[in-house]
Formats: structure tokens, sequence, C-alpha cells
């Protein structure tokens, strides 16, 4: 018999990352210029759709199905999800020992997880990027990119970079932070900056949607981190806890940069940091301790504010709303201090981090599952990017007027705000 209480831990768990794609939507509006809102928040939403179909279709097989022996990516059995009620069926009739919840609720969860890593990624082009480029592109990068990742961190014992390698991700440093940072790092390159970047300020057009959409991202990150450990458990709570302090640990520490750097601390700030933390803490909310989480959040905001503020400039790449910079870092360094903070009795592999065990060997672990990470990522966003460019007659984006104009009008003929006449900032 299932654990009811695990079985709605899941649930709930699924449905608030399930809410976490459109809250990352009001977090990007509001960053964006006034003209390109309507887009800018569009990509996310859009994203539902194509990676909702994408994932049924073929995702969730390619990520998780197949006899797990495969150390790269699933299989083709379940495509369409086949035979998932017949499954369901025959585990609630005979449910296996250990089993806390319906299998099927994983499908569910997973999907939510590939929507919001897909959605991350269209905050480096806002503003410039065609519309059907990204959407084809998005949906190609979650097949393509995304699923074999998953398996490969999660897919079981044999996986290569969670199982070969020995790297730990408790809830997507590697799956979703870096590889969609690194992905929109990779686009906005191939893009080219927005007409003015380095020469004018852009300026958020609406600071309270930025705030909402921050605080819909940390409601829904207790999901993504909470129920990353399958169980209503000790795990869970651990990991609930460890991304409330951390979050508000990077929180705190953005705003002292702030005060240090400009005079003044900013809610664009705050809201930055505090989802810094939540991604710093993300690959190790279920493997380390609260006062380790607290360091790791203090850490995440002086480096993503250096990314942010100082590397871009240094060299010329224009990532719009920062995903390389917020997420990509952040992923990198949780990642990394995870293999020095792991505590080993909660580790999946018994490896303990540098501080407990005075071993090398799980950061070494670390490191290399993020260089693999890394190179996987880039190359076949490499591939990805030269196929939808070719595909669109080597125009991944719109034309200059377009750009001037606003993509809300051009692209979709809507306005966030036609009642207003004045001057774009």
């Amino acid at each position: 018999m299932y654990d009811s209480g695990s079985t709605a831990f899941m649930l709930v768990g699924t449905m608030l990352v399930l809410f976490m794609t459109p809250g990352l939507a009001f977090f990007y509006g509001g960053l964006a210029r006034r003209k390109n809102v309507v887009n800018t928040m569009l990509m996310c939403f859009a994203v539902i759709g194509i990676v909702g179909l994408t994932w049924v279709l073929a995702g969730w097989s390619l990520a998780y199905g197949g006899d797990g022996t495969n150390p790269f990516i699933g299989g083709l059995d379940q495509l369409g999800l086949a035979g998932t009620v017949q499954g369901m069926l025959a585990e609630a009739a005979d449910v296996p020992d250990g089993t806390a919840y319906p299998s099927i609720v994983d499908v569910t969860f997973q999907m939510a997880f590939a929507l919001i890593t897909c959605a991350i990624v269209t905050g480096s082009v806002a503003g410039r990027m065609r519309f059907g480029a990204i959407a084809l592109f998005i949906g190609l990068w979650s097949l393509a990119v995304y699923a074999p990742l998953a398996h490969m961190v999660w897919g079981g014992d044999a996986s290569f970079i969670g199982g070969v390698i020995g790297a730990l991700d408790f809830a997507g440093g590697d799956v979703v932070h870096i590889s969609s940072g690194l992905t929109g790092l990779a686009l906005c390159i191939a893009l080219g900056a927005r007409k003015g970047f380095g020469l004018k300020t852009y300026r958020p057009h609406n600071v309270p949607f930025v705030a909402l959409g921050a605080g819909l991202l940390w409601l829904g990150w207790f999901g993504f981190n909470g129920a990353s450990a399958f169980a209503a458990d000790g795990i869970a709570a651990l990991a609930v806890l460890n991304t409330v302090v951390s979050s508000a640990a990077g929180l705190a520490s953005w705003m002292i940069v702030e005060r240090v750097a400009t005079g003044k601390p900013t809610l664009v700030g705050a809201c930055t940091g505090l989802v810094a933390g939540l991604v710093v803490v993300t690959p190790s909310a279920g493997f380390v301790e609260p006062w380790a989480a607290v360091i790791m959040g203090l850490i995440v905001s002086p480096v993503c504010y250096f990314a942010i503020s100082h590397l871009k400039a240094r060299f010329g790449y224009d990532d719009a709303l920062d995903a390389f910079g917020c997420h990509g870092v952040g992923g990198i360094l949780g990642g990394i201090l995870t293999g020095i903070f792991c505590v080993p009795e909660l580790s999946w592999t018994e490896a303990g981090g540098l501080i407990y065990t005075g071993d090398p060997a799980l950061l070494v672990s670390q490191v290399l599952g993020i260089l693999v990470t890394v190179a996987l990522v880039l190359v076949v966003d490499l591939v990805l990017i030269t196929v939808v460019k070719a595909l669109f007659r080597g125009r991944l984006r719109v034309s200059e007027p377009e750009e001037a104009l606003g993509l809300d009008v051009a692209n979709h003929g809507e306005s966030a705000y036609p009642a207003y006449t004045g001057l774009d900032s």
C-alpha cells in the first residue's frame, strides 16, 4: 500500500514546481523593457505548451525509460507514455516493497523541472530573438539536451554523471541551472547584443512584477527542493529548511554588496539575491547542514553580482536578464560547494565533503560532473543553433525596425500597456 502522506506530499510538490514557470514569467516580465514585456512573458508561457508536449511524446522516455543500463540516455520504450496506465494499474494491484507513492507522479514532477529549465533559457535572448526560432530551439533542446542530461545525472547507478563519475545533484544544479544558464549564454552570443547595449542603461520596467515573480519562485522552490527527497521525511524537511536559509542569506548578502558597490540596496537586487541563494543550494539541499547553506547563500551573491555587473561588460555578451550570471554561475558554485560541505551520512554515494573527510574525492567528482555538463551542453547547443539558424534562413534575430518598435507590437500585435503613449524606458 502506498504511503498516503508521501503521495500527497509529492503531488503538492509537483504543483508547486509547475507554478514556478508562470512565476518566472512575471520575474522576467518585470525586468524586461516596457515594449517587450508581452514577448518576454509569452516565451515562458509558450514553454508550457511546447515542452509539455515534447515531454509526453519523448522527453520522459529519453530521460527515464529503458532498462537503466545505458549511461547516456534512457530508451524509446515509453514514447507517448505508452503503457503508463497499464503500469499504474499493475503497480497499484501489487505495490512493490518500498514504494512510497505511485510512480506515475514522477512523470509530471519531472516534467515540471523540464518546463522551468527551458523557461530560464529565454531570459538571455529577451528583446531580440524571433519567436518562432526560440520556440523551435526550446522544443529541440528539451529532447536533445535536457532529457539526456537528466538521465546522465538522475538515471540510476549506471548513469554517467551521477553513477559512473559519482557527482551529486540533489535537485538540479547540473540538470537545471548550469544547463539553462550556459544555453542562454550560447544563444545571446549567437544573436549578438541588443541595439544600444553598452551605451544605454536597460532598467526594469516594473519592479513590483519582479518582486511578485521572485515570491512565486520562492514558493515553488520549496516543492522543487523539498519534493526531490521523494518522500515526506526528514531529508525533505532538511531540504526545505536549507532552501529558506540559503535564500535568506543570498538576499541579505546581495543587499550588503549593493550598499557597498552603489550606496543603495534595491528591491530588484534583493529579489536577485533571493533567487541566487535558491540556485546555489539546489545541488546540495538535502546533503548539507543549515549552517553550510547559510555560508553558501552568503558566498553566492558577491560571485553572481560580479558576473552580472562586470563579466558582461568585460566580455561583451548581452545576457539580457542574466540567466547565465545568476543560474549558470550560481549552479556551478553550488555544485562545487556540495563537494566541500556534503555530510557523508546524507550522500547518495557515501562520499562526503572535503570539510568532513579531508578526502577530495567528492569535490573532484563534482568538478568533473560540471565539466562534462558544460561540454555536453555547449556542443549540442552549437549544433542546435546551427540547425535552427539554417531553418530560419540564417536569421535568428528580428529585424532592426522590429527591435526598435518592440516585439510586443511587432511580433504579437499586443501591448502590455495600450493606454501608454510616452517614450519607452
